[in-house]
């Protein structure tokens, strides 16, 4: 099946709260020799999903032929501390257990454990559409929604590792009459769940997912256009302001929502530009993640081989 001989390569996995992705990643061109992906399951549980990471990568020790992988990257959609300690269980239950460590016994290979946003931004850097830039801000939307700094090919991991997290909390704003308003986490109105979870509160009857409400705005429903139009704006205004603080040479959005077209990604654009403050921001350009849903994969490939999670 292999068409090249590549120099080297490394396993990537990229678990998040819908798929888990693997792949046999050929160094240092990131192409994808092998690729298996399966639904996740969170709710199985921490250790059934390990079993299925184990599994993953046996299955990717056992698919490569001509050059075995010498190590594993493995991305978590959790805050993971720069020692690759996992720190949340917001997703997966995996808060305090040695998942490095596990995955080590199982293969006998050196194993390293990152973010997943941290993980697709190091792929976007490299390989991807994040190579023109000296600095770029990485936005991930899909099941959740997060983000990552990047700076000369490395995304930034903060003091503790805890960077990515950006739409999860809620968040307080000044009210007409002077009081404090809380709204909900952009994540529960902004991404690939929360767009479908909206839209069946106007259409009971829908049980869809995310891609079927784009396709229907797209058409021109009007209860799915307003519920994609204000889902893209108001993540637009989100990113505005990162990049009203962090003044990004460019804004790479990746994930299986965020590279989405359409009137979705007008609606970004144009809640991105409303919300940016320096006339000079308003045409940093919002580029589609060039590797699409694999970034995620190839980026933990890619710290595998470094042996490294970030600065």
């Amino acid at each position: 099946m292999l068409e090249q001989t590549p120099t080297r390569c490394a396993i990537g996995i990229d678990v998040g709260g819908t798929k888990c992705a693997a792949a046999l990643v050929s160094l240092p061109d990131g192409r994808l020799l092998e690729h298996l992906v399966q639904p996740t399951r969170p709710e199985r549980g921490g250790e059934a999903v390990l079993a299925d990471v184990i599994e993953l990568a046996r299955s990717m020790q056992d698919a490569a032929k001509r050059v075995l992988p010498h190590s594993i990257g493995l991305a978590v959609c959790e805050l993971v501390g720069v020692d690759g300690q996992i720190l949340s269980d917001a997703t997966i239950r995996w808060l305090g257990m040695p998942i490095g460590a596990e995955v080590h016994e199982a293969t006998k290979l050196p194993v390293i454990v990152d973010a997943d946003v941290r993980a697709a931004a190091r792929a976007e850097a490299i390989l991807g559409a994040g190579q023109a830039f000296g600095s770029f801000l990485y936005i991930s939307v899909g099941t959740g929604i997060s983000a990552s700094f990047v700076m000369n090919k490395r995304p930034y991991a903060g003091a503790r590792g805890l960077t990515g997290t950006f739409a999860s909390s809620r968040g307080l704003i000044p009210g007409e009459d002077d009081s404090l308003v809380s709204g909900p986490p952009l994540e529960q109105f902004a991404s690939g769940p929360a767009l479908a979870a909206r839209f069946a509160r106007v259409r009971p009857e829908f049980a869809g997912a995310a891609p079927e409400v784009l396709a229907m705005a797209d058409s021109g429903d009007q209860e799915a256009r307003r519920v994609v139009v204000t889902a893209g704006e108001a993540l637009g205004a989100a990113i505005g302001q990162l990049i009203n603080v962090l003044d990004p040479a460019a804004v790479v959005i990746g994930g299986g929502l965020g590279i989405a077209e359409g009137l979705y990604r007008k609606s970004v654009q144009h809640g991105l530009r409303s919300s940016v403050w320096s006339d000079v921001h308003r045409d940093v350009p919002l580029i589609t993640a060039r590797l699409g849903t694999d970034a995620g994969v190839i980026g933990a490939a890619l710290a595998a081989a470094h042996r490294e999670v970030g600065t």
